[in-house]
C-alpha cells in the first residue's frame, strides 16, 4: 500500500522503517521538506504526501495535529483511512492538551467523511515497530467507528509484527481517550523500569 506519514521523527521513521520492510510504499510528510533531507526515507510536503497516500498516519505533536491537517483540507482526506497515533502533551509534558476529550476523536469530528483509527499511542516508537523484540507478546489497542478502517489497520499492524492475538479492539473512537489518557501511567512505567522500551499485555481469567 502507499502509506503516508505525516511528521518526520522517530514515530513516523519507525514507523515508515517497519513498513518499507514488509513492502509498502512509504513517504514522509513535512511542513519543511527540504529541512527535512538525509532521512534515509523519501520526504515531500503535506499535500504532495495526502494526495500520494492510500492510508494516511498522523504522527505529528498532538497539539498542532488537527490545525495541520485543516491546512491539507477536508477534501484531500475525504475516504482516505487515518491512522492516529498521536498524544496531545504540554511542552513540559505535565498535562494533555485535551484532558476532556481525546485527539482521535477531534481528528473525527473535524473530518467527519475521513475514518479516523486511533492505535500504537500506548508505548514508544520501537516498540510500535518492533514488538518482537520484547521478552514476551503485549497488546495494541483500536478505537474507531468504522469496522473496514480497523480491519485494514489490523492488517498493518500485522505487517509491524503484531499479530492478531495481540490486537485489541476496545471500541468506537470515544475510546481513544484512554489510550491516549494512558500517556502518564507510561512515564511512570518508564521511570520505574529505567526504560521506555516496554509494553503491556491484558491478561484475562481463561
Amino acid at each position: 500500500m502507499r502509506i503516508g506519514l505525516l511528521g518526520t521523527g522517530n514515530v513516523a521513521r519507525a514507523l515508515a522503517d517497519g513498513w518499507r520492510a514488509a513492502g509498502h510504499d512509504v513517504l514522509l510528510g513535512s511542513r519543511h521538506p527540504k529541512e527535512r533531507t538525509g532521512l534515509g526515507l523519501p520526504v515531500a510536503g503535506l499535500d504532495e504526501t495526502a494526495a500520494h497516500a492510500e492510508v494516511l498516519v498522523n504522527a505529528t505533536p498532538g497539539g498542532v495535529s488537527v490545525d495541520l491537517l485543516r491546512s491539507i483540507g477536508a477534501p484531500a482526506l475525504a475516504g482516505t483511512l487515518l491512522i492516529d497515533v498521536g498524544v496531545g502533551l504540554s511542552d513540559d509534558f505535565s498535562a494533555l492538551t485535551h484532558p476532556n476529550s481525546s485527539l482521535g476523536e477531534l481528528i473525527q469530528e473535524a473530518f467527519p467523511l475521513t475514518p479516523v483509527v486511533k492505535t500504537l499511542c500506548t508505548m514508544d516508537s520501537t516498540t510500535m515497530a518492533a514488538p518482537g523484540e520484547l521478552t514476551e507478546p503485549g497488546t495494541v489497542f483500536l478505537s474507531g467507528d468504522d469496522p473496514e478502517a480497523k480491519a485494514a489497520t489490523g492488517r498493518l499492524l500485522t505487517d509491524l509484527g503484531w499479530p492478531a492475538s495481540s490486537q485489541l479492539d476496545i471500541g468506537g473512537i470515544t475510546t481513544a481517550r484512554g489510550q491516549e489518557h494512558f500517556a502518564f501511567l507510561f512515564m511512570g512505567i518508564a521511570g520505574g523500569v529505567n526504560s521506555h522500551t516496554f509494553n503491556i499485555k491484558v491478561v484475562t481469567r481463561p
